[in-house]
Parts: C-alpha cells; sequence; structure tokens
C-alpha cells in the first residue's frame, strides 16, 4: 500500500460508511477492480475509526446529553431516569445482537464471506428488502399513519434494529442499510431511521476497531501497509464521513432512498458479470 491508495479507501470508507451502499464491498470491488490487494478485513475495521470521530462530533450534543443521562441513571439506580437515559441504554442493548454474532462468525466474516460472490448477492438482496420496506412507507403515507421519531422509539424497536444491524456483518450488506431498512420496516420515517442508525454504529464500531487493532496490530503496522498509510486513510475517512452523515439526513428529510436501491442493484449485477466475466476473482 502506498499514500495514494490509502486516501483512495479512506474516501471510499468514508463515503460508503453511512450511505446504505456498503463500504465493506467498495473496499473489496474498488481494489479488485484496480488491481491491488484486498485492503482485509481488520484494515477496514481499523479505519473506521475515522468515521467513528464523524459520528462523535455531527452528534456531539446528543451524544453528551446521552452519556449524561446514563451516568445519571446509574448513579440513582433507575433506568428510566429520563429520555436521553432510555435511550442509551437502548443503544447499549441494541448492539449486543452484532456483539454476539460477530464473534460467532468472525472467521467466516473475515474470510470466505469477503468473496465478491457473496457481496454481489447482499448488494441486490438488501436493495429489495429496502424497496419493499420503501413501498411500506408509501402506504402509510398514503394512509396518514404518523410515522415514529427518535422519542418514539420503544425497547422492541431497538432491539429489532440491533438485529438488522447484526445481519451487515455480511459483507455488501451495509450497516446504515440494514438499520435504516429496519427502521422503516418498523415505522421510523427516514431520518429518524438514519440518525438512529449512527448512534448505534458507535459502540459496534469502537469495540470491532479496538479488537482488530490489538489482535492484528503487527500486520497492520508492517511495511505491507504501514503506520502512515493506515492513519492517512483513517483522517481521510473522518473528514469525508462527516460530510457523507450530513449530505444523507439532509437528503433523506426530502428523498426515498430509491437511488440507493437502483445503484445497489445495478453494482450487484455488475459485479456478477465482471466474476462471470472472469475480470474479478472472488476471492
Amino acid at each position: 500500500m502506498n499514500i495514494f491508495q490509502s486516501i483512495i479507501l479512506g474516501i471510499i470508507q468514508g463515503l460508503t460508511e453511512f450511505l446504505p451502499i456498503s463500504s465493506t464491498a467498495h473496499l473489496r470491488i474498488v481494489p479488485a477492480l484496480l488491481g491491488w490487494n484486498d485492503p482485509g478485513a481488520a484494515f477496514t475495521a481499523v479505519i473506521q475509526f475515522g468515521t467513528l470521530v464523524a459520528v462523535f462530533i455531527y452528534f456531539r450534543k446528543d451524544i453528551l446529553a446521552i452519556t449524561g443521562a446514563v451516568i445519571k441513571s446509574i448513579q440513582t439506580r433507575n433506568i428510566s431516569y429520563n429520555r436521553e437515559a432510555i435511550l442509551g441504554w437502548m443503544i447499549a442493548f441494541g448492539t449486543i445482537p452484532i456483539v454476539f454474532f460477530g464473534l460467532l462468525f468472525k472467521k467466516n466474516i473475515e474470510t470466505n464471506l469477503r468473496s465478491l460472490y457473496v457481496i454481489s448477492a447482499s448488494m441486490i438482496i438488501l436493495a429489495v428488502v429496502l424497496m419493499i420496506a420503501e413501498t411500506i412507507v408509501k402506504k402509510r403515507d398514503a394512509l396518514k399513519i404518523k410515522q415514529k421519531s427518535l422519542d418514539d422509539i420503544s425497547w422492541r424497536d431497538a432491539i429489532l434494529i440491533g438485529f438488522a444491524q447484526a445481519v451487515a456483518l455480511i459483507p455488501g450488506s451495509s450497516r446504515s442499510g440494514t438499520t435504516i431498512t429496519g427502521g422503516l420496516f418498523i415505522g421510523l420515517n427516514r431520518e429518524t431511521s438514519a440518525r438512529f442508525s449512527f448512534l448505534l454504529s458507535l459502540p459496534s464500531i469502537f469495540a470491532a476497531g479496538m479488537l482488530e487493532l490489538v489482535k492484528e496490530r503487527e500486520l497492520l503496522l508492517s511495511s505491507d501497509i504501514g503506520f502512515i498509510n493506515l492513519a492517512v486513510a483513517t483522517i481521510v475517512s473522518g473528514i469525508v464521513g462527516y460530510a457523507s452523515i450530513a449530505f444523507l439526513l439532509n437528503y433523506l428529510k426530502t428523498h426515498s432512498t430509491y437511488i440507493f436501491i437502483v445503484y445497489r442493484i445495478i453494482v450487484g449485477f455488475g459485479l456478477l458479470y465482471l466474476l462471470n466475466a472472469g475480470i474479478l476473482s472472488p476471492l
């Protein structure tokens, strides 16, 4: 890896982490198309620290309020201290599914599930599921059924979205894609689905990044990748990620997710063509 490659990979990570089009898929597809080596699951997990910082900065007021409320709820031994405390505990419990399944299937996620065949299938399948969710949203709009805001999220909603987030362990699914889809199915509006998705991602991104950084530190800092390249990719991903968050939240206020659905289908079938034509190798 060189500086140019690390910048490109950082841009890809920052741009696609929050859009429902899968950062893992693009970090596999783009290097494959350019003839670069697969940067690996460990590299992908660590440069997510950049996008993690982007979420912290963008939602700093919400995060400080939630963190303070959770601390107060612990001190008072009252999990329902206020709405921010409840939301914080919902995020904590909603993170359990991805932690459980991530540890259970860790070896598969880092190896055979990174096959471009798996990624192409995930791109297409989630696009179809997201399309179904959008159809349901349209029906609710037609019937003038009120959609849920962040204050309306229940414990059941948080747990269900947590399980939806666990589906993102399959490369190509997209963390934001699965959680936004889950949110739409249970009645959240698009902007709230995306906002809760970003907040829910904080614990799992931090845990995955720390785990890979500690476990694979020798590989990540080796001459093949290097600390400078890792740092550059992380910083670039954070800057681009911040802009990506702002774009998506503003976009979903007045638009559906159909543009991402179409994009996922085109990329998924395009990838299958390249694989069947022998232009790309699955692994």
